[in-house]
């Protein structure tokens, strides 16, 4: 051993000593999975934590490794057992041996899995999720929007590529009574670590055409019971809780419920059984119109019937009085009509008279107004000249003082007057400030200029002010 210590070496050989007597077998641990990749020859290589129940931040972190021949058998095992894809983001109960190398460090080596702590957890994170959910008041909210009576227009998220999608439009576009429905797709990921994010995007579109929509629609294909995962996402479901028109969910699963189902104002088990619930809502409207016109026609023939048998009974009961009441009328409306003919030709005499002496006033009238604006119009422009003529020559005279202005600020008229301007760089020097020692500077009189470089500068002191 060295005087100053011991090499880098000899320290790691000793701590895997220590490891080594301290961990001669297997040891169960808790942790989560936050990364994980293969590679070809079918070793996988984990990055494992534990993180903070109160603030989620990561307390401890280790590197692992699953052994091809070992991986082989624990990957199908555990997602056959749980469900659940063996992927980042889970939690697991692994048998690990702890190793160290002198080159590599320390890390775990895998060699056995406990599916059911998973199950447990997933369990326990869903009521969770759904409690919360209780809690904040929102697991009902979308439940409690009224539903149109007629959705006709339907926002879908979906993968354009999904076999559920084209089921759900081909139902829809080939509905035997031939209800019209207008949608669009909002493209989105349904299944993997990628798809809460993605469908909440989606979400987020379809809410900015908000008064376009009726309903949105999230719809998938089968698949297998890992493929469900993302749909008991707490933010997945705390946005379609809140989502401002009704959702419906046909993720395409027969047995399990997940959280989204959960809050999803209709669930319904494919995307073919979505497309049936829209159109039974078109028949359920047709049904209810039919029974309310069939409902109107027999109201309006009682009405009718009921009514006819009146007017009969009126009709021989008045015709006699109508009868003598029309004959009244007709002698009054026939002398009435003699009298208005009469004094239609005695006004139509007295307003010829009343148009035609109207019509010479008027003439009259108009001619001296015509005089009149010609005299004016004359005095007008006699005195609009004269004012432009002083205009002009008052513009002439400031002209000449602003020529004569600018000739005595001419900077070459001042140097000819005995005074320099001093330059540097090309600039006019206007602050002693701007000038350090040994700058050269050019200093222009009326007839050339000079060159010179900073020897001191006196500054004045500055006064202090009260």
């Amino acid at each position: 051993m060295s005087q100053k210590g011991i090499s880098l070496f000899q320290l790691n050989q000793q701590i895997k000593n220590i490891l080594s007597d301290t961990f001669t077998s297997g040891v169960w641990i808790v942790a989560e999975i936050s990364e994980l990749r293969y590679n070809q020859n079918g070793h996988c290589y984990l990055e494992l934590v534990e993180k903070d129940e109160n603030s989620d931040q990561i307390i401890a972190k280790a590197k692992a490794t699953i052994w091809s021949y070992t991986f082989r058998m624990l990957k199908p095992y555990f997602e056959t057992t749980t469900g659940q894809s063996f992927s980042s983001g889970i939690k697991v109960l692994v048998n690990v041996s702890v190793e160290f190398q002198e080159i590599y460090g320390f890390s775990l080596n895998i060699k056995d899995i406990d599916p059911t702590y998973t199950l447990g957890d997933m369990a326990r994170r869903r009521k969770e999720i759904i409690a919360r959910l209780d809690e904040e008041g929102v697991l009902e909210m979308n439940k409690e929007l009224s539903f149109p009576e007629i959705p006709k227009c339907i926002a879908i998220i979906s993968s354009p590529t999904a076999a559920g999608y084209d089921d759900f439009t081909n139902q829809l576009d080939n509905n035997s009574f031939g209800y019209k429905f207008h949608y669009k797709l909002f493209p989105a990921v349904m299944q993997g670590n990628n798809a809460e994010e993605s469908i909440i995007a989606a979400l987020d579109k379809i809410n900015e055409y908000e008064d376009v929509f009726d309903t949105a629609v999230i719809i998938r294909g089968g698949g297998s019971q890992a493929d469900l995962n993302c749909f008991d996402s707490y933010w997945l479901a705390f946005n379609i809780a809140q989502f401002p028109m009704p959702v419906i969910s046909g993720i395409g699963h027969e047995r399990d419920e997940t959280i989204v189902d959960l809050v999803a104002h209709t669930k319904v088990k494919t995307p073919t059984a979505a497309a049936e619930f829209l159109i039974d809502c078109f028949d359920e409207c047709r049904e209810y119109q039919n029974g309310l016109r069939e409902q109107f026609l027999e109201e309006v023939n009682e009405v009718l019937l009921s009514s006819s048998e009146k007017l009969v009974h009126l009709t021989n009961k008045f015709s006699p009085m109508v009868c003598q009441i029309l004959e009244r009328k007709s002698n009054q409306l026939s002398a009435a009509k003699q009298r208005l003919k009469t004094a239609g030709t005695h006004l139509l005499g007295d307003q010829f008279h009343y148009q035609q002496r109207l019509n010479s006033q008027f003439q009259y009238s108009t001619e001296r107004r015509i005089e009149n604006q010609k005299t004016l119009i004359s005095q007008l422009q006699i005195k609009l000249k004269t004012k432009i003529k002083r205009q002009i020559e008052q513009q002439k005279h400031h002209l000449s003082l602003f020529g004569q202005s600018v000739k005595y600020l001419n900077p070459d008229h001042i140097l000819k007057k005995g005074y320099t301007l001093s330059l540097k760089e090309g600039k006019i020097i206007k602050d002693i400030d701007q000038l350090s020692s040994h700058d050269i500077i050019e200093t222009r009189f009326a007839n050339g200029s000079v060159e010179s470089q900073v020897q001191k500068i006196n500054r004045k002191k500055k006064t202090k002010t009260t």
